[in-house]
């Protein structure tokens, strides 16, 4: 399952969950500690992602937007219960 995702490096606690009405569409949000430094930031949002959903880090992908705010991250599992709780960080 593909999940576009809106990041705020250097967020003062680690957080996923709300939305953002990009240009792009709605993407989740998720806000993190570290900075967008040497990959640093996408490595915590990649941990970050897989707490959330409840998933192995293995288990999500970045998939596009590896310079940017905006990616999309492939998360593997069971497709039902993942997008169940999608819509529940979504709210």
């Amino acid at each position: 399952m593909k999940v576009a995702i809106r990041v705020r490096p250097g967020a003062r606690a680690e957080h996923v969950g709300g939305r953002w009405d990009g240009p792009r569409g709605p993407a989740l949000l998720v806000s993190v500690r570290a900075r967008a430094v040497e990959g640093a930031a996408n490595t915590a949002v990649v941990a970050a992602v897989a707490a959330a959903f409840g998933i192995r880090r293995a288990d999500v992908e970045l998939v596009s937007g590896a310079r940017g705010r905006d990616k999309v991250l492939a998360l593997t599992g069971d497709e039902p219960a993942l997008r169940a709780r999608l819509v529940q960080l979504l709210a």
